[in-house]
């Protein structure tokens, strides 16, 4: 048997997902705990995969890892886990076939990034959101690693409006390192009128002598990832729990950008 948890976390209090030694990461929190608990021995004994290795500062509403169970099974548990595990919060539980890989198995992934209004021209992201859906090569909208294929597909490009920001959402099968944060950059900088459609364009065909920078780490969400007819059962007391916890922490973060715009208003 082995079982996949599906998590959340706040990106800003880790160094990314991927652990490494000397800082503290979402994976490396994750194994602490569960070889605290015995539900696994270690990361390579207990065959410990995740689905998306987020930058520093992204946060998560929808990652996932999976791993073989040792001894304590039945303590992989939401709300048995939710009491060890600080920043980050475990929301359900399936279980998977033996030859499951979270990253390989995923059909799509979807981000959100939540982006202050500036002023934008939303016709113009619109317009400049429709080129990057398709096949394409990312290169100028990616920080590459050497021998990635830096051809990508984006299934659906969605600016949803909110009062005074906007959500970009943007779903595709696989993503490449700070691909997303630099295509939300071409959007505003569309909206702003800084780059023109064409220059988006151009740059999707490969020409261009400068990149697009990345939007700032910390407004990007991984959303959801669709595995198809696997289901994450959820433990009500452990969901409760982590609903208090992301409330408490975001209605803090909210309360403190009302306060300091009243300040720069009176200023």
């Amino acid at each position: 048997m082995k079982l996949a948890l599906r998590v959340a976390y706040d990106g800003t209090a880790f160094y990314g997902f991927q652990r490494q030694p000397g800082v503290r990461t979402v994976e490396g929190e994750l194994i602490r705990v569960l070889t605290k608990l015995r539900i696994i021995d270690g990361p390579e004994e207990n065959d410990f995969k995740g689905a998306s290795r987020t930058d520093r500062g992204v946060s998560a509403f929808f990652n996932v890892v999976s791993f073989i169970p040792g001894e304590r099974a039945d303590l992989a548990r939401p709300d048995v886990l939710n009491h060890h595990l600080h920043d980050l919060w475990v929301l359900g539980v399936a279980e998977v076939p033996d030859d499951f890989h979270p990253r390989f198995w995923a059909r799509s992934k979807t981000y959100r990034y939540y982006l202050i209004d500036e002023g934008f021209d939303v016709l113009s992201m619109a317009e400049c959101a429709k080129l990057f859906e398709g096949l394409h090569d990312f290169s100028a909208f990616a920080r590459l690693e050497p021998g990635r294929d830096p051809v990508r597909e984006i299934t659906h490009i969605g600016i949803i409006q909110r009062q005074g920001y906007h959500v970009i959402e943007i779903t595709g099968k696989s993503f490449l390192w700070e691909m997303v944060r630099r295509i939300v950059n071409a959007l505003r900088f569309c909206g702003l009128g800084l780059l023109d459609v064409e220059e988006v364009g151009a740059m999707l065909e490969g020409t261009y002598r400068k990149k697009v920078p990345p939007a700032p780490p910390e407004n990007l969400v991984l959303w959801h990832i669709d595995y198809g007819q696997i289901e994450f059962k959820t433990d009500e007391k452990g969901l409760a729990k982590a609903k208090r916890d992301i409330f408490n922490r975001y209605s803090r973060a909210l309360t403190r950008a009302a306060l300091f715009g009243d300040c720069l208003v009176e200023l």
